[in-house]
């Protein structure tokens, strides 16, 4: 994924599209998935935010904005992603 921001329009049962920002993307062997956290483009910096994160199926070039998002429907993978965003979320907070 590049440095610059990437974004994605998500679109809910009702047919209301949302534009939300990538925070990061990463990779499990474990599970043999990529994966994306998301939160809404309208967040303020100083507001604490919704994060989504959802499986995906990256472009030819390896980008989330072109893949298909899937729902993490796994117990034991929801945990693992988890713990990814609690260690990507502590570290910011060290920086």
């Amino acid at each position: 994924m590049s440095e610059e921001e990437q974004q994605i329009t998500l679109v809910d049962e009702h047919g209301n599209e949302e534009l939300y920002n990538v925070l990061f993307t990463f990779d499990s062997e474990d599970y043999g998935k990529s994966y994306i956290f998301l939160y809404p483009s309208d967040a303020e910096n100083d507001e604490q935010v919704d994060i989504q994160a959802y499986s995906y199926t990256p472009d030819a070039d390896g980008n989330a904005d072109a893949g298909q998002l899937t729902e993490i429907e796994s117990d034991d993978e929801w945990k693992m992603v988890e713990e990814v965003l609690n260690t990507f979320l502590g570290d910011n907070d060290e920086e």
